[in-house]
């Protein structure tokens, strides 16, 4: 009889604390979007998916005034869209700070018609802004870059600080250029001086490439 009793006993028990587990709201777990115009989206790409906390990186078109983009449009320069990628990452293991941070050094932030041998419009440098505090903390580094002395010489950094509106994913043959096309991609990157001009700027801080 003791034993029954002892097993009704924790049956019920079980059954209680199954029921209340389950009735525990469980704790939204959600990434985090960046987006930045960077010149040409191929070259950026690389930085972002070797850097812990990154989850994915997608490039594509933003800012722009027509409701939708393609490579075609946007490359003729009249449509108001840079050339973009847009980064999902954990913000318990990378902060947005250093996803801004790792922008910086991959861009040429002092010229303000393109981007190293692209020029226009759609090639220029800027920081989409999700939210407040995204914002606050991008523009409190472009004000960080501006003041720093090691950097005056360059003259006045023209990276814009823009409010994110749309995102439009990119042809799917960009995506991941540089892994479907090493060749070619290390061929553009070189002619293309975005290494060389990236060293005088920063120096030993030397982007992922």
């Amino acid at each position: 009889m003791r034993k029954s009793i002892s097993f009704l006993i924790c049956t019920v028990v079980w059954f209680v604390s199954i029921n209340v587990w389950a009735q525990k709201p469980k704790q939204a777990f959600t990434y985090e979007k960046a987006t930045f115009g960077a010149g040409c989206f191929w070259c950026i790409e690389p930085p972002y998916d070797k850097t812990k906390g990154v989850i994915k990186t997608e490039v594509g078109y933003s800012g722009g005034r027509s409701a939708d983009a393609s490579y075609k449009k946007v490359s003729q320069g009249t449509t108001g869209h840079l050339e973009v990628i847009q980064v999902t990452f954990d913000p318990k293991v990378i902060s947005y700070a250093e996803i801004v941070d790792i922008f910086w050094k991959n861009v040429d932030p002092f010229n303000g018609d393109g981007q190293f041998c692209d020029k226009g419009p759609q090639y220029r440098s800027a920081i989409f802004y999700h939210n407040k505090a995204q914002e606050n903390i991008a523009r409190q580094s472009k004000k960080k870059l501006e003041q720093d002395p090691r950097y005056k010489k360059f003259g006045k950094v023209q990276t814009d600080m823009l409010p994110f509106d749309a995102f439009y994913l990119g042809e799917e043959y960009h995506q991941d250029y540089y892994v479907k096309n090493p060749t070619r991609y290390k061929f553009y990157r070189y002619s293309c001086g975005r290494d060389k001009r990236l060293k005088e700027i920063w120096g030993t801080e030397k982007p992922a490439a």
